[in-house]
């Protein structure tokens, strides 16, 4: 668990993040996703058989960027190693898919499954560039 500063908080509980991971040619990968901030964890529920999953299962190395969308010079960045684990029952996923009113399970095609990754931080970077 980690202590995010009190000055960013309130962007754990935003709606977006960028995920970056590095892909196997050795260049970052940016995705938008959905993510849950649960028990002062940051963790996302991706489909098995996604590129971004396939690289964190590679190279844990990993960066999540939490923007504020009405003052875009402020944003949290969160780097460190992600743990992958299965979510075959997508117990984590409806908790997930409360926070936005949405079934996961719908974006997954027959024998796809469900992972839980949980983002241990190395380095924190509450952002602030409005002087």
């Amino acid at each position: 668990m980690t202590d995010f500063p009190e000055t960013h908080r309130d962007l754990l509980d935003g709606q977006f993040a960028s995920l970056a991971t590095i892909g196997s040619g050795g260049y970052p990968q940016v995705t938008e996703i959905w993510f849950l901030h649960d028990d002062g964890e940051l963790k996302l529920s991706l489909n098995s058989s996604r590129l971004k999953t396939r690289n964190l299962q590679r190279d844990p190395k990993c960066s999540l960027l939490l923007l504020d969308l009405e003052i875009p010079m402020r944003y949290l960045e969160v780097r460190g190693n992600a743990r992958v684990e299965p979510d075959d029952d997508y117990e984590f996923a409806r908790r997930l898919g409360a926070k936005y009113n949405a079934d996961l399970k719908v974006h997954d095609r027959p024998g796809e499954s469900r992972v839980v990754v949980t983002i241990d931080p190395t380095n924190v970077y509450a952002v602030d560039m409005r002087g």
